[in-house]
């Protein structure tokens, strides 16, 4: 996927994020996945509130998730959450992200989400699209 938009985002794990144990719990994968998209679109310059507060809004919803976790995380640990595009296309997206504590894959997963506006499928917002373009043509030079 080298010719598609990468974005990697690392954080420290928190007691708040793991279970009795102090391993992650599996749920908090979850949010540190829509953490990493959230900050993809930023980078690319597309702000979720923006299109949240557009007329008519646009929202995005998850539609499928398939999540493989191979290592647990440890409390303090620091991981790194790489997001790649798979596939853009009308309404929706197709993402693949990975979870590493350094070369240690940890969670992998692929995540479809849907743009929406008034509770309806629309096609992605013209922003996002742009930029999505613009990121794949700077990586192919």
């Amino acid at each position: 996927m080298a010719d598609r938009p990468r974005h990697s985002l690392s954080l420290r794990i928190y007691y708040e994020d793991t279970d009795f144990s102090g391993a992650v719990y599996h749920a908090s994968y979850l949010r540190f996945f829509e953490r990493a998209r959230t900050e993809w679109l930023r980078d690319m310059g597309f702000d979720q509130r923006t299109a949240f507060e557009a007329r008519p809004p646009v929202t995005f919803v998850v539609t499928r998730l398939s999540i493989e976790y191979r290592r647990p995380a440890q409390m303090d640990d620091v991981i790194t959450i790489d997001t790649d595009l798979i596939e853009a296309r009308g309404a929706g997206l197709v993402l693949a992200q990975r979870a590493s504590r350094g070369e240690e894959v940890i969670a992998e997963a692929e995540i479809t989400v849907a743009s929406l506006s008034a509770g309806r499928p629309v096609r992605l917002p013209r922003a996002i699209m742009q930029a999505l373009s613009a990121t794949t043509a700077a990586r192919a030079n």
